[in-house]
């Protein structure tokens, strides 16, 4: 028996020393998996972070040319030279060969807005909104989120789809609903108005057409 009892000790110790090398290859498996889901979320919130670019977008100045990745591009774009209480137009214009949808949306400071705007008009997207006191804390400053996603597909065989879409992207202040760019437009209707009914009274008479005569000759 005592034979025995001493040759069961080594047989033991063999069995204890592979359960706890099992247990150790068990932690280092799962402290590298760990590892490897730590690596992949980092990876993965910098490249949203970098896919969402942050450009100025000034109030009456046009940018030319900008673009996107057609497939779920995003630029964040921070408006300069806002007013208090003042409303503003913000469009988008694209050429109507890239079939895209292009979508806006308000972000006040570190808040996002609910103000989306997906109003087409031709190939033009736009978004209207007011400003309140610039001075409180929720409206410090203010951008819009520009998202694009493809729309149709490609009709035309053999033809690789485009990867980036260009636009323009500009910033306007409204008066009465009309852009300040706008207004000299609607000043020259006024004064074609205008002439189309002050200018025959000073036409001579025979100039004029005879409407009492021609009524006169069809009865």
């Amino acid at each position: 028996m005592k034979c025995a009892n001493e040759e069961g000790k080594p047989l033991k110790c063999v069995i204890l020393v592979g359960q706890v090398q099992e247990a150790m290859r068990r932690i280092r498996n799962l402290l590298i998996s760990l590892c490897i889901i730590c690596i992949i979320i980092s990876c993965s919130n910098s490249s949203e972070a970098k896919a969402t670019d942050i450009k100025v977008l000034k109030v009456g100045e046009e940018l030319w040319r900008e673009t996107l990745p057609l497939h779920s591009g995003s630029c964040l774009y921070r408006l300069h030279g806002l007013k208090p209480y003042t409303s503003y137009e913000v469009k988008i214009s694209y050429p109507a060969s890239i079939p895209a949808s292009f979508s806006l949306q308000l972000k006040k400071g570190d808040l996002e807005s609910a103000l989306t705007g997906n109003r087409r008009l031709l190939n033009t997207e736009k978004l209207i909104f007011k400003t309140e006191s610039l001075g409180s804390d929720d409206q410090g400053e203010m951008s819009v989120l520009v998202s694009v996603e493809p729309e149709g597909v490609v009709a035309i065989p053999n033809v690789q789809e485009r990867e980036h879409i260009i636009f323009n992207i500009v910033c306007d202040e409204l008066l009465l609903g009309i852009p300040y760019k706008a207004w000299w437009v609607v000043g020259f209707v006024v004064v074609c108005l205008a002439l189309a009914f002050t200018v025959p009274s000073f036409l001579p008479p025979f100039l004029l057409p005879r409407v009492d005569e021609n009524a006169s000759k069809d009865s």
